[in-house]
């Protein structure tokens, strides 16, 4: 099996779904200052944190794609990086009224709200020990927010992307229609794409195998699973290129 040393550097995908309870949309404070206040405690043992969030809590860009013809797809992405913004100030706030300063960057320039994403910035930010929270997915439609996180952690030289999900892993099949199911504790990249298992898009996955990027997948909603993931601890699933 393989193992992780304590991270140093951090990229940390977060859902939507980190901000409200299940099955609700919107943004439920108690849920984001619940996710803000165990970065907030892992930034303070040392880690350097970078969040990637995701938006769908307020708005996916491909509910639009069939339901609404006179919305373009290419504008209904750009509304969804929008969302990501909203869940990035939320986030902020949290985060700093747990003791801990955040800079968020946007990938879409916002002036008045936040800095623009440069890299050079953003590694200086996480090497003083800011915690940075990256939106706006890579500024372009037709690109998951998964794969900006993708993209941010290879930029950022972070030693492991984490994926925040409401599952406890990667699955053979769904455990909730499936109560057979494997939970799988590790996988290789390849395993991931040949049988097409859905943690993260395959643009996103192609990219961290292509350079080695581990990719570490749990349950956010286990209570302390957050900042276990944030130490190094394995838990969930490890994806590698170890077989």
């Amino acid at each position: 099996m393989s193992e992780l040393a304590k991270p140093r550097r951090v990229v940390l995908k977060v859902s939507g779904e980190c901000f409200c309870p299940p099955g609700e949309r919107g943004i439920a404070m108690e849920s984001v200052m619940l996710l803000a206040e165990q970065v907030a405690k892992s930034a303070k043992e040392g880690i350097q944190i970078a969040i990637v969030m995701g938006g769908g809590n307020i708005l996916r860009g491909g509910q639009f794609k069939a339901s609404n013809a006179s919305i373009l797809e290419s504008t209904a992405h750009y509304m969804g990086m929008l969302a990501t913004i909203i869940n990035g100030l939320a986030l902020q706030d949290a985060i700093e009224s747990a003791g801990h300063p955040t800079r968020l960057m946007t990938a879409i320039e916002m002036g008045a709200i936040a800095e623009p994403y440069y890299r050079r910035r953003a590694v200086r930010h996480l090497e003083k020990g800011i915690i940075i929270l990256l939106a706006g997915g890579t500024g372009s439609p037709f690109v998951t927010t998964d794969t900006a996180a993708a993209q941010r952690a290879l930029e950022l030289g972070a030693d492991v992307l984490l994926k925040a999900t409401k599952v406890d892993g990667v699955y053979s099949d769904d455990p909730e229609k499936n109560p057979q199911a494997v939970l799988y504790s590790e996988l290789t990249y390849e395993a991931v794409r040949q049988q097409r298992l859905r943690i993260m898009d395959q643009e996103s996955i192609a990219k961290c195998g292509e350079h080695a990027m581990p990719v570490q997948i749990f349950n956010f909603r286990t209570p302390g699973n957050l900042a276990r993931a944030l130490r190094g601890e394995r838990i969930g699933t490890l994806v590698t290129d170890k077989k």
